[in-house]
């Protein structure tokens, strides 16, 4: 497979690595709790700072577990003031971080690499943070898109490229446009792993499939019907494909064979072996010239249908969608000029998450992914779960501002809308179809009766061939909340050896926080939410276990204790630890300081030792 070569990629191949791991700290102040519960680490989480840390920071809690990221990068236009800033040890990389070379402007002819360089490390991170049921989705322009497309079928691998989806962002064109007025941008979706990806269908307004699903099996199911016979396009005759040119036995017995318009020979669509597994979906049909095959094509009613390629505005939003939503949600002045709509992160989520799923957004802008969660929550009764990470200022006021509003209401004086029924496409051809007719009408007079039952109205509108019912009411003073919490939380300090060897160390890692790093770093595994409630004693502490060794930390986060002989793993204990582990056969690995114990007695009771990152020079008597 072609890689993408750019200026850094050689420095910033593997700087994913070496990015320290840093505590995340809650704030309770900031923090939205649920009534009567505590700022928790296992809620919906906002965290501030630079998005790199953040994301590495999560590995020892999150990794694999996320089931679905959105990330809405910088689209690196010229214009955005973006700041390359990543501490990466090397001459050109130290080049970008002054002031000269940032913040990245039009003019700049090494933006691209920048860009790229930037986001190289943490799709690294990203890819370690998605299950391998998960799925990521980048919104990009044209600026970036086929370069980001490079880069993740390098990083995810290019057979998990799933597709490149349309989002309509304009509902108008741009008269001032020089040559082509901009209407779309990208979303770029992968899986983790192909074969393990977890979607979903779109649901449709009456559970039905679309109108050209038109005939129905025995059983009731719906499908329509597609010549087994190739169209003739490129590739498609006997020469190119001799596999898939073969005879099919016709209901009168005699052989057909696939060919082309000119007479000459084609092939079919299917190879035998398939025709073999699948040919009851096979029907024939009496043509004048003799017997066609054709294949069924079947709908599954209960599931709806398969998203598409192109988000219409008319059913995600637009741009302009966007800018009315935070306009409402801040009276007093609009503080973000290009948030998405909630409607387009909510199709996201509708198809790739479950009511149970963690969704991650490190590029957090104005929050819309968590409004999205909580929308969606409230809408089907769901559990979803928000990771958002934001480095800008504008992290409390701003991103997790909106979401405090959207969980507990704002002044709002104006008018709401909300969706009442899916859009659904309705043509001539729907209305000249009695049953199909009848259900809409059906369901239209259901909705109706929904007038002065909360609703101050009930809109109908047909725009681009798609019904719309809305249901509108009048607020005067507040805007009711959607319901849920999260915890606000800062980046502590990192616990990488350069910062712990330090004569002024700083603030100490938590127990708990350093047990859960030494896990991840051991193992590649996370521990459960039990590992919170960790504690440290004057002996080692059994942190967690795999299938096949324990794990044990003999650690206070105190520099006095730290200093002294206490802080040392000695023989009596790794006896003790020996003992208790003999019947379950499993190696033993224990984070100490330092040791007062032989290389020789340790291999002898099948105890491992790492040493933490502190120099045995402070491990001494005051």
């Amino acid at each position: 497979m072609p890689n993408l070569e750019f200026k850094g990629k050689s420095f910033i191949y593997t700087h994913h690595l070496g990015v320290p791991y840093r505590e995340l700290t809650v704030v309770p102040k900031k923090s939205c709790p649920a009534p009567k519960k505590k700022p928790s680490l296992d809620d919906n989480l906002i965290i501030h700072g630079d998005n790199l840390e953040a994301l590495k920071a999560l590995l020892p809690r999150y990794a694999g577990k996320v089931d679905c990221i959105y990330i809405d990068p910088p689209y690196n236009t010229g214009t955005e003031g973006w700041c390359y800033n990543d501490a990466v040890n090397a001459p050109l990389m130290r080049e970008w971080l002054k002031n000269s070379a940032n913040p990245v402007d039009k003019e700049d002819l090494q933006r691209h690499d920048k860009w790229l360089c930037m986001m190289w490390p943490r799709l690294q991170l990203l890819k370690e943070l998605l299950a391998h049921s998960g799925s990521i989705w980048v919104s990009l322009d044209d600026n970036e898109c086929h370069r980001a497309r490079c880069v993740l079928d390098e990083i995810f691998g290019e057979d998990n490229f799933l597709a490149n989806v349309i989002w309509e962002k304009a509902d108008s064109p741009r008269m001032d446009a020089e040559f082509f007025s901009s209407r779309h941008d990208h979303v770029l979706v992968y899986a983790k792993a192909m074969d393990l990806v977890s979607f979903h269908r779109i649901k449709t307004a009456n559970g039905e499939p679309p109108e050209h699903y038109n005939k129905e099996d025995d059983s009731g199911r719906r499908y329509y019907l597609k010549p087994l016979r190739s169209m003739g396009g490129q590739g498609e005759t006997r020469a190119a494909r001799p596999n898939l040119h073969y005879p099919l036995v016709a209901p009168d017995g005699s052989q057909v064979i696939p060919k082309l318009k000119d007479g000459s020979d084609g092939t079919w669509r299917w190879g035998q072996d398939k025709v073999e597994r699948e040919g009851e979906r096979i029907e024939w049909k009496k043509m004048p010239a003799g017997f066609v095959p054709y294949f069924r094509i079947y709908a599954d009613n209960s599931d709806g249908i398969p998203p598409e390629t192109i988000f219409y505005n008319s059913e995600v939003g637009s741009s302009r969608t966007s800018k009315l939503e935070i306009k409402q949600l801040f009276q007093e002045g609009s503080p973000f000029d290009t948030p998405k709509p909630v409607g387009l992160i909510q199709r996201i989520l509708e198809i790739s998450s479950n009511k149970n799923s963690l969704i991650l957004d490190s590029f957090a802008g104005s929050g819309t992914t968590a409004h999205a969660v909580l929308a969606l929550n409230s809408k089907d009764g769901g559990n979803r779960r928000f990771i958002l990470c934001e480095m800008e200022d504008y992290a409390d006021k701003l991103t997790a501002e909106r979401v405090r509003r959207v969980i507990k209401g704002y002044k709002y004086s104006g008018t709401a809308k909300t969706e009442l029924m899916p859009p659904e496409n309705v043509t001539w051809t729907t209305f000249n179809n009695e049953k199909r007719r009848e259900q809409i009408l059906e369901r239209i007079a259901g909705i109706e009766s929904l007038e002065g039952k909360g609703f101050d109205d009930v809109k109908k509108e047909i725009k681009n061939g798609k019904l719309t019912v809305t249901g509108i009411k009048t607020i005067e003073e507040k805007m009711p909340g959607l319901g849920g919490s999260f915890t606000y939380v800062e980046l502590g300090e990192p616990m990488g050896l350069e910062t712990l060897l330090s004569e002024k160390p700083g603030k100490l890692p938590r127990f708990a926080a350093l047990a859960r790093y030494l896990f991840h770093t051991a193992t590649g595994q996370t521990l459960d939410t039990k590992a919170d409630k960790l504690k440290a004693s004057g002996a080692p502490v059994l942190i967690g276990g795999t299938e096949v060794m324990q794990i044990y930390l003999h650690y206070q986060p105190n520099e006095k204790w730290l200093r002294s002989p206490a802080a040392a793993f000695n023989r009596t204990q790794a006896e003790a630890i020996a003992k208790k582990n003999k019947k379950s056969g499993k190696q033993v690995l224990v984070f100490a300081a330092a040791k007062f114990v032989s290389h020789r007695t340790l291999r002898e009771l099948r105890v491992n030792f790492a040493q933490l990152p502190y120099s045995l020079h402070r491990i001494q008597p005051e």
